[in-house]
């Protein structure tokens, strides 16, 4: 048996025990395919583990930077109360269409607001509309992660988590020379993670149903 099968095997048998059969979610997945929107979402197990860090954390205020079909959103609005929020940044207007469908079918339209356009134009923007973030997800194009965590750091409150995925790329991070942005991207994430005095942080490497990768994990002091 290969390692891949290995991999996809124990997710299989951690979400038989651990995530119960969600039509909800299913459906979110089902609907994402359908309209072409890349597979890329998180695992069950990794939105269980986000919805159980807000849980954790007790956040009432959430911001993810990338929303693709809106799994990854409606895994965290369920771990938040009544009055609890998730702003959700997607470029691209298709996929902010299909989950804007998709969070509704899942009961949490009144837990997500989507906000479309280019992050970087509109984090500004939330700065001076919104209160401070309990938890910021960082899931989007690798090559601006510098700047999402730089953004990240002036919407934080103190004590806020901080969760970036696709940070070890199947090893290649450790590559200095490897010439794809998105590997370089997240290099320069971790050089300003390694510097950055308001930040404590840590690094986890993943394998599974969406193969060998990993998140680091931080919380603003």
């Amino acid at each position: 048996m290969t390692n891949l099968n290995v991999w996809n095997n124990v997710d299989e048998y951690f979400m038989e025990k651990l995530i119960p059969a969600d039509t909800e979610l299913e459906a979110v997945l089902q609907a994402n395919k359908v309209a072409g929107i890349p597979e890329i979402d998180v695992s069950p197990t990794q939105g269980k583990l986000l919805y159980l860090l807000a849980k954790i954390k007790g956040a009432k205020n959430i911001l993810e930077i990338g929303t693709l079909g809106g799994y990854s959103s409606i895994w965290m609005a369920r771990a938040l109360p009544n009055e609890g929020k998730v702003y959700t940044l997607e470029i691209d207007p298709e996929y902010a269409s299909v989950a804007k469908e998709n969070i509704k079918r899942a009961g949490c339209k009144h837990k997500v607001e989507i906000i479309v356009g280019k992050a970087l134009d509109t984090l500004p923007i939330l700065k001076k509309a919104v209160p401070l973030f309990d938890l910021i997800f960082i899931d989007a194009d690798k090559p601006n992660n510098p700047h999402y965590l730089k953004w990240a750091l002036e919407l934080a409150k103190s004590g806020a988590i901080i969760i970036a995925d696709n940070v070890v790329r199947d090893g290649a991070v450790i590559d200095e020379k490897n010439e794809d942005e998105r590997v370089q991207g997240v290099r320069q994430f971790m050089d300003l993670l390694q510097e950055e005095s308001r930040i404590e942080s840590t690094a986890i490497q993943t394998v599974g149903n969406k193969g060998y990768d990993g998140f680091v994990l931080a919380v603003v002091k």
